[in-house]
C-alpha cells in the first residue's frame, strides 16, 4: 500500500527523537552549515571582491548566480538515478565533489577562474541539499520535521555566528581566498564522520531499484500533483538571492557601517536566528506548518520593505531589523520544507528532492542575477535602486504564500494520487 502522509493538523504532543535521530540532525544541520557557508560568504565579502578583482554588480551577481544554475542543471541530472543508490553513499560523492569545487575557488587567483570554481561547485552542492532532505523524510516521520528542519536551518545562523565573522577576518587578513579554504577544511571533516557513524539510507531500494533512470525522472517531473510543490521550492529562493548578494554593500555604502563592524551584526543576528529556528520549527509541528508559514512570510514582507528602503540607519537598528528578517526567513524555510517534503512518495523522495533542489537554484540563480540588473553601484559605492528588490521580494512571498495553501491541501491526500 502507498503511504498516507498525515494531514497538516495541529499537533500538542509530538514525538520525541531516538538517540540516532539526534546524531543524524546534528551531522546533517552542520552538512548544511558548510553549504550554506559556501553561498552566503560571498555576500559580506563582496565589499572586499568588487574591488580586488576590479568587477562591477553585475558581474558580482553573476558569481553568485552561475553557482545555482550549475546546481539546477546536475540536479536534474541526477534526478533519474536518486533513489536507485543508498542515499549515504549517493550523499557523499557529491559532498566529494562540493569539496574540491570549493578547494578551487579557494586557489583560482583570477575572476574567469573564480567563475569557473563557482561552477564546479554548483554542480556539486546542489544535489548535497537534495539528498540531505531525501534522508530527513526516510528517517523522520512528518509530525518531527517541523524541529528537524528549524534545527538545520540553524545553519544559517551558525555561519553567521561562526563562519562569516571568521571569514572577514581571514579575508581581511589573508586574503579572499582563505574562508574558501577554511570552509574545504571543515567539509574534510563531516565527510569523515559520515562515512565513519552514518548508517545505510537504503529501504527506499526495495520500490527502485529497476526503475529505469529516464522513465523516473520523466515520471516524477511531470506529476501534477509535485508541479505545485515544485513551483511554491521555486519561489521559496527568491527572496535569498535577491537580498543577500548585495546586502553588505548596501550596509557599508548606504547605511554607512564600517566594514569592521559587519561581523558584529551577522554574529547578533546569528545566535538569534540559532536560538529562534527551533523555536519556529517547533511551532510549526505543534500548531501546523502552513500557519507558520503565513505568520513568517507575512512579518518578512513588512520588514523587507523597510529595510530596503532605510538610509543611514544606525547599528542597533539594522541588528534589529536583521534578527527579524532572518528570524522569519528560517521559519518559513522549516515550516516549508517540512510540509513540501510530505508531498512525493517514498520511491520519489530522491528524484523529487533534487527536482526541487534544482528548480530552486535555478529560481536563485536567475534573482541574483535580476538583482543586479535592478540595482546599480555609484562610483561613490551607493546602491541605487535598492527598493525595487523589496518589492520584487515582497511579490514573490505573497505568490509563494498562496501556492503553499495548495501544498497545505494535498499533504492530507493519498499518494497514490500521483498522476504521472
Amino acid at each position: 500500500m502507498p503511504e498516507i502522509p498525515p494531514s497538516d493538523a495541529p499537533n500538542p504532543a509530538p514525538p520525541r527523537f531516538t538517540s540516532y535521530q539526534k546524531f543524524v540532525v546534528a551531522l546533517l544541520a552542520f552538512l548544511q552549515f558548510t553549504i550554506v557557508l559556501d553561498f552566503m560568504v560571498l555576500s559580506p565579502l563582496g565589499a572586499i571582491l568588487m574591488p580586488a578583482l576590479g568587477i562591477e554588480p553585475r558581474q558580482f551577481g553573476l558569481v553568485v548566480s552561475v553557482y545555482a544554475i550549475a546546481a539546477a542543471i546536475s540536479g536534474i541530472l541526477a534526478a533519474g538515478f536518486a533513489d536507485r543508490y543508498d542515499r549515504k553513499k549517493f550523499l557523499l560523492f557529491f559532498y566529494t565533489g562540493f569539496l574540491l569545487g570549493t578547494v578551487f575557488c579557494g586557489l583560482a587567483p583570477t575572476y574567469p577562474l573564480l567563475l569557473a570554481a563557482r561552477i564546479v561547485t554548483g554542480l556539486f552542492g546542489g544535489v548535497v541539499g537534495a539528498a540531505s532532505f531525501a534522508i530527513v523524510a526516510d528517517v523522520f516521520p512528518l509530525a518531527l520535521r517541523g524541529r528537524v528542519m528549524g534545527l538545520i536551518m540553524t545553519a544559517f545562523g551558525a555561519s553567521q555566528v561562526l563562519g562569516i565573522p571568521i571569514g572577514i577576518f581571514l579575508a581581511t587578513h589573508l586574503g579572499w581566498h582563505a574562508p574558501f579554504l577554511m570552509i574545504a577544511a571543515i567539509c574534510l571533516g563531516v565527510g569523515a564522520v559520515i562515512v565513519g557513524r552514518m548508517r545505510p539510507v537504503d529501504a527506499h531500494l526495495e520500490h527502485t531499484r529497476h526503475q529505469h533512470p529516464v522513465r523516473h525522472l520523466w515520471k516524477t517531473a511531470t506529476s501534477a500533483r509535485y508541479g505545485v510543490g515544485f513551483l511554491a521550492t521555486m519561489l521559496l529562493a527568491t527572496g535569498g538571492f535577491m537580498l543577500m548578494p548585495f546586502a553588505s554593500a548596501f550596509t557599508v555604502n548606504n547605511q554607512h557601517i564600517p566594514l569592521d563592524r559587519l561581523p558584529l551584526l551577522y554574529a547578533i543576528t546569528g545566535v538569534c536566528s540559532i536560538v529562534l529556528g527551533p523555536l519556529i520549527g517547533r511551532l510549526s509541528d505543534r500548531f501546523g506548518k502552513y500557519a507558520t508559514f503565513c505568520v513568517a512570510s507575512s512579518v518578512v514582507i513588512a520588514v523587507v520593505l523597510y529595510y530596503t528602503s532605510m538610509e543611514n540607519a544606525p547599528l542597533w537598528k539594522l541588528i534589529v531589523i536583521s534578527v527579524v528578517m532572518f528570524a522569519c526567513v528560517t521559519g518559513r524555510m522549516a515550516s516549508a520544507g517540512a510540509l513540501t517534503s510530505a508531498i512525493p512518495a517514498p520511491a520519489d523522495r530522491g528524484a523529487y528532492m533534487s527536482i526541487s533542489s534544482s528548480l530552486q537554484q535555478l529560481s536563485g540563480g536567475i534573482s541574483a542575477f535580476l538583482a543586479g540588473l535592478l540595482v546599480r553601484q555609484t562610483a561613490s559605492g551607493y546602491i541605487e535602486h535598492y527598493p525595487r528588490i523589496g518589492i520584487a521580494v515582497s511579490v514573490a512571498t505573497i505568490m509563494t504564500i498562496l501556492l503553499m495553501y495548495r501544498v497545505h491541501r494535498l499533504v492530507a491526500e493519498p499518494v497514490s494520487a500521483v498522476a504521472g
